[in-house]
């Protein structure tokens, strides 16, 4: 894992390496799963989920304001310098300042409400967060709780229809400055199970990895009927109903095959479609944004 992240966005807090220093102070436990690299610099076992765990922790709770974060072990561990990123770009596309209250919908915010903490703390953005499964929805408002400066910040919805993205959650009395959205990468849990193994076999070498998923994830968060085209597909026809509603729509896209399909569906309605690259190591990933 290379460490010249230097193609993380200019304000990331994360464009140096990593102070274990610093980190262990915020989670001690951090520290048995930090090894040195063959240059003799202190790295973490990124094949090992609870080192990756652990380090996403110390993160979140040393550069974002928190003084409690914690998820179950079977629920996707967000990889914090990638989801701050989609933060600083979403920064940039709305130009906004501090006199102006932004508020932003975060479409899947999962157990780890990843999204939120980093926004809220980093732009004083104001959140309402919504899941499709309950027990998410559950831990993070634990964490809300837990710290009590963000109460006043981020508010859960519950998506009651898995057929809705957004309908259902936007009220009529809503404004959002922009909707944020990572969805589900992978098709069926069978898709899902063969990339981990594939990027297991890439982070061990040395021998043949059985299935542990070092991101973890519930089945929602990682796949759906369709995978990420069909949901974003609904998600565009979805939009249409809320123009008026909010200012940007915005959603990750993994697979960069995805983006021709989309922008031909966007062509048809949106006043102005943008594709915003971001980088991080040999993980390319884009944001796709449109407005009406």
């Amino acid at each position: 894992m290379n460490h010249s992240k230097d193609k993380l966005h200019p304000r990331s807090f994360h464009n140096k390496p990593y102070n274990f220093q610093e980190l262990i102070l915020k989670v001690p436990e951090l520290k048995q799963f930090i090894v040195k690299n063959r240059e003799g610099v202190d790295t973490v076992q990124f094949a090992n989920p609870k080192a990756v765990y652990l380090l996403n922790k110390a993160l979140l709770l040393h550069f974002y304001g928190l003084n409690f974060w914690d998820i179950p072990n079977q629920n996707l561990v967000p990889p914090i310098p990638g989801r701050a990123d989609y933060i600083h770009y979403l920064a940039d596309l709305l130009k906004v300042d501090d006199s102006h209250k932004t508020t932003i919908l975060d479409i899947g915010t999962g157990a780890s409400l990843v999204y939120p903490l980093i926004g809220s703390s980093v732009y004083n953005w104001n959140f309402v967060a919504t899941d499709i499964e309950p027990k998410s929805i559950a831990i993070a408002q634990e964490i809300i709780n837990r710290n009590p400066h963000l109460g006043s910040k981020i508010a859960l919805r519950l998506q009651s229809d898995k057929k809705h993205i957004l309908s259902g959650i936007i009220t009529k009395d809503d404004y959002f400055d922009a909707v944020m959205c990572n969805p589900p990468f992978f098709k069926s849990k069978k898709e899902a199970e063969t990339q981990t193994l594939r990027k297991l076999k890439g982070l061990d070498k040395r021998k043949t990895p059985k299935l542990i998923n070092n991101f973890s994830g519930e089945s929602n968060e990682l796949w759906c009927t369709g995978g990420e085209l069909l949901f974003v597909q609904n998600y565009i026809k979805e939009s249409t109903i809320f123009k008026k509603q909010v200012g940007w729509f915005t959603t990750l896209i993994s697979n960069e095959d995805h983006l021709k399909p989309l922008q031909i569906e966007l062509k048809k309605s949106a006043k102005e479609i943008k594709v915003i690259d971001m980088a991080q190591g040999n993980k390319k990933s884009r944001i796709l944004a449109w407005r009406f």
